[in-house]
């Protein structure tokens, strides 16, 4: 293992050397606008773009996940999963043309995730310029339905609906380099509406306003009092409402995540929310509505598996720096059907989830070497004893 770690800069180069090969499967791919649950359109494309290198299998399963399958020396090792969500947050109506520079990238979903998209769309090209070959079988995943309210539907599906063993999987993120995704808080992403009806209102003497009643619920939950450990936290994310700067707001949304190390504790912290909202409501004679986009259960693989260790061999060979933070993307449905798996980072980006969002190309080729290599060493074995 030592011995071909020690080679692993010798990939960059010539991975550069189709870098024309790459940067076309990107800005194919993420010029196609794909939110979530409007993914069809990306996901065709994926599949052509898949059949024009002449694999062994292309085809879709049962929830429209586009699946390449690359076959493997072996008739018996199990597949190893390589997996990019297809969606962005970027709507239909917007103009994605990119702008494509001498060291960058920049348009719409470039970085979430249309670079993690166009770098798998280049992997078998990748695979036949290196003149690597493995013993299991690669499945080269682009998953659907994944981010806000998609709930991680595409992967929840597939990995349902896969009945046999999986050697280890990948997760591959746009950005940033450097990330190493090994685990998963607990997480539970809420929205609460608030609506006063005009009928409503005039019961009051002092007519309500959606936007400080949400502003009263965002009160009490900072009073909350959060363990250390477990550790718990809640993250106000959105909140939007009103009509016009001199018309009192009739309606209101707060978006929030509630994310530990512990599934107790998150449902525990849920529930205190729970109370709060139904409080406020009485209180206030109002219409609020507590409901849950999404949630995810905790998973972890340790710091000492095998798996983790080597990937961060990997990255500093190639001088890449690991961090290591929670992830709530596809690698928590991955670990919670106890597959080991990371999520790693392909390059350095900016203004992400924005429309002039960019990515830098240079640091791209060490980033697409680690992914190869991971590969590589989840195919020696390291993942293989229980």
């Amino acid at each position: 293992m030592k011995k071909f770690i020690d080679t692993i800069p010798l990939l960059v180069p010539k991975i550069k050397d189709i870098k024309d090969i790459i940067l076309t499967n990107i800005v194919l791919l993420g010029q196609v606008p794909s939110p979530t649950f409007h993914e069809e359109q990306r996901a065709d494309l994926l599949l052509e773009r898949f059949s024009y290198y002449d694999i062994d299998e292309c085809s879709t399963d049962g929830f429209q996940n586009p699946l390449c399958i690359i076959k493997g020396t072996s008739e018996i090792k199990p597949p190893i999963f390589v997996i990019a969500h297809l969606d962005t947050f970027a709507k239909l109506d917007t103009d994605h043309n990119y702008t494509i520079k001498k060291d960058s990238i920049t348009g719409p979903g470039i970085i979430d995730n249309s670079t993690g998209i166009g770098v798998l769309a280049s992997l078998p090209e990748i695979f036949k310029h290196l003149h690597m070959k493995f013993e299991s079988d690669i499945i080269l995943a682009g998953v659907v339905h994944s981010l806000g309210k998609g709930n991680l539907a595409g992967i929840r599906y597939l990995m349902d609906n896969w009945n046999k063993p999986i050697r280890g999987a990948i997760c591959i993120e746009g950005g940033e380099i450097g990330r190493l995704n090994y685990y998963s808080n607990g997480t539970r992403r809420c929205e609460i509406e608030c609506n006063i009806s005009t009928t409503i209102g005039w019961e009051h003497k002092f007519k309500p306003n959606a936007i400080l009643i949400l502003n009263e619920i965002i009160n009490e939950i900072l009073k909350l009092a959060l363990p250390q450990r477990p550790r718990a936290r809640v993250i106000i994310g959105k909140i939007s409402g009103g009509f016009k700067h001199g018309v009192i707001a009739y309606t209101g949304r707060l978006g929030f995540e509630i994310q530990s190390d512990s599934d107790k504790m998150v449902q525990s912290i849920y529930n205190d929310i729970k109370d709060i909202v139904e409080g406020i409501n009485y209180e206030y004679l109002v219409e609020l509505k507590l409901s849950t986009i999404s949630n995810i259960k905790a998973s972890s693989l340790k710091y000492n598996h095998p798996l983790v260790k080597n990937s961060v061999a990997i990255m500093k060979k190639l001088g890449i720096q690991p961090i290591s933070d929670p992830s709530s993307s596809e690698l928590s449905i991955l670990l919670s059907h106890n597959i080991p798996a990371v999520t790693l980072g392909i390059t350095h980006g900016e203004n992400y989830h924005l429309t002039n969002a960019t990515v830098e190309i240079e640091p791209m080729f060490k980033g697409i070497a680690q992914i190869i290599s991971t590969i590589k060493i989840i195919d020696s074995g390291i993942c293989d004893e229980k």
